[in-house]
């Protein structure tokens, strides 16, 4: 099976930043005008995630409220006492969510719901500029 890989980064601000990605997602499987394929979108980074949500307000504050309640900023962490960086919290998150998703192409189209959109969270404690992934495998 043959397989493209493309890359994008894009610019965070940290601290449970949820940016909508589909777009450049789309930009880079589309380019190749494939009709059915897996396309997996993979993020560098412990601290960083990727999925997929109904990117609207409201969801967004919901999942970065769930995700405070899960690995609360402020707390101690074990990570904090070996590196004293402050985002252990982060790492957590960011095994919780996971770091990739695979999505289907089908007849030319990301298999996404009608309200539903490829997003990167950033749980670090800092900006940062990350880099995304796009395999696709055909």
């Amino acid at each position: 099976m043959p397989i493209i890989n493309e890359h994008f980064g894009i610019k965070t601000r940290g601290n449970n930043d949820i940016i909508n990605i589909t777009k450049h997602v789309q930009n880079c499987v589309y380019k190749h005008e494939l009709k059915d394929a897996f396309v997996c979108v993979s993020i560098q980074g412990s601290t960083s995630a990727v999925t997929t949500i109904e990117y609207e307000d409201g969801l967004v504050q919901d999942l970065k409220e769930a995700l405070d309640r899960i690995a609360p900023s402020g707390q101690e962490y074990h990570h904090d006492e070996i590196w004293h960086d402050g985002n252990g919290y982060a790492h957590v998150r960011s095994a919780l969510v996971g770091s990739s998703v695979c999505i289907a192409l089908v007849d030319g189209l990301l298999n996404l719901g009608t309200w539903q959109q490829v997003v990167l969270l950033d749980f670090d404690n800092k900006e940062r500029s990350r880099n995304i992934t796009v395999q696709i495998i055909y």
